[in-house]
């Protein structure tokens, strides 16, 4: 386990990693995996086509790449997937990341996670230094908790929340508006969150991925969701951020906060300091754009990171403004043909 006792020494710094518009990178989310346990009916269609496992960066190259990363001025990892807890082996990486917070050069060591799994690591997960999680959590109602995920079940995931909470872990909630689905729902949810001290964050449909769905029929404009809740709950600004993509509010009747994810009504991108890395070492310098860098070429190419640091500034320096996220009215079509589970979440 990580002995976050240790005592803190920096590591030799690199050259930061900053954009054309002067944002420097200091988030790193890093998909280990495009597998799921779930086929979450916004994200991935049933019969998913999943990478072949030889394609997958090792996870000591997941590691390397993170650590280079961490040099060049990278504060806050958060691993994903898929689901990240279902690759095998995966807390050593967690452990192995775990590390830089030890030693000082990290703020933080985050996971995306649909729950299923955090009944059995929750408590090593905090070992490793995580102490936070976002859990994917749409819905409290168990059949449609099923409908949605297809495969999962809700009973499995209330009992991963109630290990995080034992393991000491704070947890945030990431609820997907669905319309026709779960609109029905918010006002159980915001309640259901201040009494369990979770964050709440509701999220627009992303148009990324073919997935046998009509995205017109899901999508729900977060205007539409707010105004709806305005009228059961008191929505006071704050500038509280994690960093991400959320703009939040504080529930006055609950005290809790709730967050806001507008990819399609108000572009987030202004201070975008993230970027995004496949497990197959494909970097992504903007979520709804399809330019990238193969970053697993080059690591595989030489022992030493210098190589890898210059592809990643060549990288940084083709950063987008903002993406083109839409949802085409007309013909159908997503904005990003690449599935969500490719990217990370």
């Amino acid at each position: 386990m990580t002995d976050l006792t240790a005592t803190p020494h920096a590591i030799p710094q690199s050259a930061p990693a900053v954009d054309p518009f002067g944002r420097a990178i200091t988030y790193l989310r890093v998909s280990v995996t495009d597998r799921c346990d779930f086929r979450c009916v916004y994200c991935m269609s049933e019969n998913m086509s999943f990478l072949p496992k030889a394609d997958l960066l090792t996870l000591e190259e997941l590691e390397r790449l993170c650590g280079t990363f961490v040099r060049m001025g990278v504060r806050k990892l958060r691993l994903t997937g898929g689901e990240p807890l279902v690759r095998r082996n995966v807390m050593s990486l967690f452990r192995g990341l775990g590390r830089h917070i030890a030693e000082g050069n990290l703020d933080e060591l985050t996971v995306t996670t649909n729950g299923s799994l955090l009944a059995r690591y929750a408590d090593e997960l905090y070992d490793c230094g995580v102490r936070r999680l976002n859990v994917s959590l749409d819905t409290l109602d168990a059949d449609k908790f099923a409908a949605i995920t297809r495969w999962g079940r809700l009973d499995k995931v209330m009992e991963g929340l109630a290990a995080a909470d034992r393991a000491g872990l704070k947890i945030k909630i990431n609820m997907v508006a669905l319309r026709g689905v779960n609109e029905d729902e918010f006002d159980r949810m915001i309640a259901w969150c201040g009494e369990r001290g979770y964050d709440l964050v509701i999220i627009e449909v992303m148009p990324m991925g073919d997935i046998g769905e009509d995205r017109l029929d899901q999508y729900m404009p977060l205007s539409m969701v707010r105004s709806r809740i305005a009228r059961s709950w008191t929505l006071d600004e704050s500038d509280y951020t994690t960093g991400g993509p959320a703009r939040y509010s504080t529930v006055r009747e609950t005290g809790g906060r709730l967050g806001f994810i507008t990819p399609l009504t108000h572009n987030f991108c202004e201070s975008c300091n993230r970027v995004r890395l496949t497990c197959t070492g494909t970097l992504y310098m903007c979520l709804g754009q399809e330019d990238a860098a193969d970053l697993r070429a080059v690591l595989r190419s030489s022992e030493s990171d210098a190589p890898l640091e210059a592809a990643i500034h060549d990288a940084i320096a083709r950063k987008p403004k903002g993406h083109d996220f839409i949802i085409d009215r007309r013909r159908g079509r997503v904005s990003v043909p690449r599935h969500m589970s490719v990217t990370g979440g």
